[in-house]
Formats: C-alpha cells, structure tokens, sequence
C-alpha cells in the first residue's frame, strides 16, 4: 500500500506554522521550569541510619523545603531542594545547613553538591552555546552534504526541531536543566540523520524516474524508507519505555522527552524537508 504524503502538504504547513507559534508563544509567556542545575540548588545524597526512617518521613520532616526525592541503590536517598530565585550564596549556605540540622544523626552523607546561582547562570550559558554550535556544525554539513533545495530542507526542518523542543519543555514543564539539553542535541541529531536517509533515496529516485512528477517521487521514496524509519523509532522508543519503567523518576522525564523527539523528528523528515523539496526543480540542482 502506497501512502500519499505529499497529499497533504499544504495541511501540513498550517499545523507546523501552529506548533511554531504555540512553541514561541509558551517559551515567552510561561518561559522554562529551571531544574537545579540552572536555577541553583542543593543535591544530597544520604543514606538512613536506621530501616525506620523512610523516604516519607524524609519527606514530611523537609516538607517546607518541597523536596525531591528518589531512592536509588544501597538503600540510598537522592535528595534535591531548589531555591526561590534571587536567591544569595548565603542563602543557599544557610539551607543546607537547615537541612542537615533536620536530619540530624539519621542519615550519612555520601555526597553533597551545592549549585549557586551565580553558577547556574554559567551552565545556562553554556548549554546554550553547546547548541548554538551543534546547530552550526550541522548546517555546515547540511550544506556541505546538500545544496539548493536539499539544504533548504534541511536547515528549516532543522531549526523547526530546535523550536519544537525547547517550546516542548516549555508548554509540559518538565525540568529544564543539563540532561534536557543533552535530549534536545540526541533528538535534533536523530531527525537529521533520518532526513539524510530519506534525502539520498529522494535523491536515487530523481536520477532513476526523470519523466516522475516531483510528488510522485518524494511519496515514493518515503515509502521505501517507511519501514526502516518506523522500525528503528519504534526500537528507540521502545527503549525508552524501558527507561521509563525502571529507570527511576529522574530518568523519567528524560525517556519521555527523547519520546517526544523520535516522533517529532520523524515527522518532521516527512512533513518539513521532504514537503520543501517540492518547491524546487532539484533536477537541475547541481551539488
């Protein structure tokens, strides 16, 4: 059964210029929930003196400090508090020796890392220009790999992805902090390598079926890659099911978000740089 994509391509301009727009308007308005990394914060891990002492009176003795809180191994407890912004060096000094005087006797730290605001603003910057120069390095071999109508594919889908997942973790909340860059540059790295594949068969097909109108070849070449597309997003994601189940409530967040990006990355190879290639004669591009 042949699918016809290139049917709907006009469908899907107006659903990806509403994406776009949702995306840019929740990043503006309600902008990122900051994890600890970039926001500052206090992260503990501690272990219980006593089998009495569980997570949940843990929890309820810091409850005025909203903690977060996951079992991981060896009975350990990995403990997160973050701190209102604004917040002072001391400030953040001061809570944790709040929460040590809480906890008193029955624990013992393994590890103890204090984010001060100062250094979260740091990281920010540096994830930030961690994907400002991914992007760079991507499109210099986008352009290099392709030209014309190809780059241009490319390059637009490529920076549709970019807005689609920062406006992802903008409009879900989920907690933006070092491992949500790490998923944004893993899922904008996976769409390209799909749109590659897609872009090389395209690319086989125009130089077998000269006569073909354009749309009948992008379907066609969409077609032979489906199954290779849906089997190795299916594999990822089904990974991350994995991840998501056993992985922990840390690891949660981020299995649902490489989710999201497998998805959308797909997509994205389909409905975005594939639709733009019919909007030039790529049998005159010479690249």
């Amino acid at each position: 059964m042949k699918l016809h994509f290139m049917k709907y391509r006009k469908l899907s301009y107006w659903i990806s210029a509403i994406c776009v727009v949702l995306s840019i308007l929740s990043i503006c308005v309600k902008g990122f929930n900051y994890g600890i990394d970039f926001s500052g914060g206090i992260s503990m891990e501690v272990t219980p003196t006593s089998a009495d002492y569980t997570v949940d009176k843990m929890r309820h003795d810091l409850s005025a400090f909203s903690p977060e809180l996951q079992s991981v191994d060896n009975n350990s407890v990995l403990l997160r508090v973050g701190l209102p912004k604004g917040s002072t060096d001391e400030q953040l000094n001061a809570r944790v020796s709040e929460i040590k005087n809480i906890l008193g006797n029955r624990v013992e730290y393994s590890q103890v890392q204090v984010v001060g605001p100062k250094i979260g603003g740091e990281l920010i910057r540096g994830g930030v220009l961690a994907i400002l120069v991914s992007f760079v390095m991507m499109a210099i071999y986008i352009w290099v790999r392709y030209r014309g109508g190809y780059a241009v594919g490319s390059f637009v889908s490529l920076i549709f992805d970019l807005v689609l997942m920062f406006g992802f973790f903008s409009i879900t909340g989920l907690e933006f902090n070092q491992t949500a860059i790490a998923v944004i540059l893993m899922g904008v790295g996976y769409s390209v390598n799909d749109k590659v594949v897609n872009y090389d068969r395209i690319d086989e097909n125009i130089k077998k079926y000269h006569k073909m109108p354009m749309s009948d070849v992008i379907d066609l070449s969409v077609n032979e890659m489906l199954y290779r597309t849906i089997m190795t997003s299916v594999s990822t994601i089904l990974a991350m099911v994995g991840i998501y189940i056993f992985g922990g409530q840390m690891l949660q967040e981020f299995a649902i978000a490489m989710t999201f990006s497998i998805v959308s990355g797909t997509l994205t190879s389909i409905y975005i740089s594939n639709v733009i290639l019919y909007h030039f004669n790529l049998r005159e591009t010479d690249y």
